[in-house]
């Protein structure tokens, strides 16, 4: 098996033509190789993978990843290389979403881990210390510890100074903005929350209007520091396909990400209501 590769010439091509052409960008999580090559299929522009969505492929929340469960850069990066790339034709690129504030890791070598298997985007979203309320005593704690958002803005400067595509993404304005200004990633989400709905889905209760309000006030601000940058939608009140021509409806946003509303809750529908049918069966009376 050949696995395709990309460049970050190409990858940046191609979404620059999507938008001209006035056509929404699709990145989506896929946290096996069955998940990534539907998507690929559908024509998803990117399929990212991180430790999160494969957590999420057992059944897990994404959060779980916050937790000591697992090695999250040596998870993303082994089923990335033996699910994810083996399954795809090449049409669409992979993004890895690494943990910058892995200690045990130099970054430069996990960025040339992933070159070398043909991923040339990263994301800092796995997980990330956005993630964690900066009011709360465990961000102290974290931060305390040298576990900071520096350390993410510094692994997309990496990887743009080595010709990747940088996907920036944060969870609240302030962080946002520092990661605009400080590493000018070539794509950025502002992260609304965590998708409700499913079975492991939290439900804030923030209207789908909410969602699009706090996205555009992030959208303006960040287009005031990189006019360029490509934005992305993601989170919160955004389930549905509706919910997506919602926010590109709504927002001045180049596409939309998915998650779990591609992966994790189609898979819940789908098994489940097939499997009930045959758990229904009955034999038959024979007369």
């Amino acid at each position: 098996m050949i696995v395709k590769h990309t460049s970050r010439e190409g990858i940046m091509g191609k979404l620059k033509k999507k938008i001209d052409e006035k056509i929404p960008i699709l990145i989506a999580s896929a946290g096996s190789g069955l998940v990534a090559s539907l998507l690929e299929k559908a024509g998803a522009d990117c399929v990212n993978t991180f430790s999160g969505a494969r957590l999420r492929a057992n059944g897990m929340g994404t959060m779980s990843m916050m937790w000591p469960i697992l090695d999250s850069n040596r998870q993303t990066l082994d089923y990335t290389r033996e699910d994810i790339m083996p399954a795809i034709k090449g049409d669409t690129f992979i993004c890895a979403c690494l943990n910058a504030n892995d200690p045990l890791k130099d970054m430069r070598m996990v960025l040339n881990e992933c070159k070398a298997m043909g991923v040339y985007s990263v994301s800092n979203i796995g997980p990330s210390i956005s993630y964690v309320d900066k009011d709360s005593e465990i961000y102290k704690v974290l931060t305390k510890s040298g576990i900071t958002l520096d350390n993410e803005i510094e692994m997309l400067r990496l990887a743009k100074e080595m010709d990747m595509v940088s996907i920036g993404l944060a969870f609240d304005l302030e962080d946002s903005l520092r990661i605009m200004e400080e590493a000018q990633p070539d794509i950025f989400c502002y992260h609304a929350g965590t998708t409700k709905g499913g079975l492991k889905g939290y439900d804030s209760g923030e209207p789908l209007v909410e969602t699009a309000r706090r996205t555009e006030e992030a959208n303006i601000k960040l287009r005031r520091i990189k006019p360029d940058v490509i934005l992305i939608a993601h989170g919160a009140g955004l389930v549905t396909p509706e919910d997506g021509q919602y926010m590109l409806d709504n927002t001045s946003c180049d596409g939309i990400w998915t998650g779990s509303s591609t992966e994790r809750i189609p898979i819940e529908k789908a098994v489940y209501a097939t499997a009930k049918e045959f758990t229904d069966l009955r034999f038959s009376v024979k007369k």
